[in-house]
């Protein structure tokens, strides 16, 4: 099975604490899956922690979680190798791809050097869903702000771009996240941008923003865009449905 057409789902969630497990999927995650329109068997999620440095110990809590879920769990690890030589059928035999966080500038990096790019763009207009949160969500956009440097924010903008936008994540939770999108939109450092807020979900059919998800109440979706006539960023909330799991 595959998604209808090519489907990204680009997040500021996806996991939540445990009840008897250290780490489940949440609501943002299982959606992702849903959307995948799997039937008759385990899904099954290629999880990719590249951002975090392929830690094992995550590794290990991922693949609890999806069998807690009832989701086969494989790992992309690129450190220090990568696991075949055959990464479009490894990563093409899944379902959904979910891309964790960390620094992106350094999930860019690495996955230039294995030419991952193109085969998560073969994946994905195959119809395996590509998802993933914080700096599993702006990989998919031009770009957007980031503590890959250090703790002043910079705007990255070596995005796969698959999405023609940039992208904003935490952006509820962490205080320079507004205005380092504003100002990367108005100086058109950064594109026609959307944003998310903690638990919140851009869902994309193609290239186009199709709905906002978030599994938690208070969370939202935004867009920011380049008003030329002031020669500022102006930003408007978007819809957002609350994912039921």
């Amino acid at each position: 099975m595959a998604a209808d057409e090519p489907t990204i789902l680009a997040t500021s969630g996806g996991w939540k604490q445990g009840k008897w497990i250290d780490l489940e999927f949440g609501p943002l995650i299982h959606f992702a899956i849903e959307l995948a329109g799997v039937s008759g068997r385990a899904p099954r999620l290629c999880y990719v922690g590249t951002a975090g440095g392929d830690q094992r110990f995550f590794n290990a809590r991922v693949s609890e979680a999806g069998q807690h879920a009832g989701v086969e769990v494989s790992h992309l690890n690129l450190f220090g190798m990568p696991p075949t030589n055959d990464l479009d059928g490894f990563v093409g035999s899944h379902d959904v791809v979910w891309v964790n966080g960390g620094s992106v500038a350094n999930l860019l990096a690495v996955w230039q050097v294995h030419e991952l790019g193109p085969v998560m763009h073969r994946a994905w207009q195959a119809g395996v869903v590509l998802g993933g949160v914080s700096a599993g969500s702006i990989c998919w956009h031009v770009g957007g702000p980031t503590d890959s440097f250090g703790p002043d924010l910079r705007i990255v903008t070596n995005g796969l771009a698959f999405l023609p936008y940039g992208n904003g994540v935490h952006y509820d939770s962490e205080a320079q996240r507004r205005p380092t999108v504003h100002a990367g939109v108005a100086d058109a450092t950064l594109p026609l941008t959307y944003c998310t807020d903690d638990g919140a979900g851009l869902l994309y059919r193609g290239t186009t923003l199709a709905e906002v998800v978030t599994e938690r109440k208070n969370g939202l979706g935004y867009r920011v865009e380049l008003d030329s006539a002031s020669g500022k960023a102006v930003e408007s909330v978007l819809d957002t449905r609350l994912l039921r799991y």
